[in-house]
């Protein structure tokens, strides 16, 4: 009940008619595992660096219809944060600004439900535009798949700690690394953890509703 009044009011909040179709039912088995790079971990004063994508539909990974975007810092990145993005000044020169990134996003996304490792947190950076651009926080149900993960692991006791690095993850449910930790690769390794757990426990995957 909470949820639909929830939903009811971002939908009146909304800027522009033409983004309705974001509260319109999905289309079952469908999709879209997403990742951003960001330059810090703040989502009131951080920003939004790069944005990988990738569809999946019917139990596939869609490699043909992948989303690799670029976003204009309002100002220069520092060398603490490059750190930890790996993004140079020189990955930024043809980056787009933001509006057009994030709208460019939103018609990549549709209404899909978003799969992604602490995906709460992408979420918020990419509400924070939203707001800004349509009116909304993005009112896609998320997959969080730390929490599916979570569910397979068989504990001996409930104070067992269970280890869920994105590396760990991969490793034990033996996933191919695809290169670099990139936002794109970060999405497309996350939909294969998506569709590996989804088999392991179908009656368990959990949607989140923001």
């Amino acid at each position: 009940m909470f949820d639909n009044f929830f939903r009811n009011l971002n939908k009146k909040r909304l800027k522009d008619d033409k983004y309705l179709y974001l509260f319109d039912t999905p289309i079952k088995g469908e999709y879209v595992s997403l990742d951003c790079e960001t330059s810090g971990l703040n989502p009131k004063k951080d920003e939004i660096l790069s944005i990988g994508a990738v569809k999946i539909k019917d139990n596939k990974i869609i490699m043909r219809d992948t989303f690799n975007i670029f976003v204009k810092p309002s100002k220069n990145i520092d060398a603490e944060s490059i750190k930890i993005h790996q993004i140079r000044p020189i990955d930024l020169q043809n980056a787009i600004e933001p509006q057009e990134a994030i709208l460019k996003l939103l018609d990549f996304i549709g209404n899909r439900p978003i799969v992604g490792y602490y995906i709460k947190f992408d979420i918020a950076m990419i509400s924070k535009y939203t707001k800004r651009y349509i009116g909304i926080k993005l009112p896609n149900e998320t997959i969080e798949v730390s929490s599916m993960y979570y569910k397979t692991r068989k504990k001996t006791s409930e104070y067992e700690f269970i280890d869920l690095k994105f590396d760990t993850i991969m490793k034990t449910l033996d996933i191919p690394e695809l290169g670099k930790h990139d936002a794109l690769n970060d999405a497309i390794m996350t939909s294969m953890m998506f569709l590996k757990l989804k088999d392991m426990t179908p009656a368990k995957t959990t949607f989140y509703t923001n």
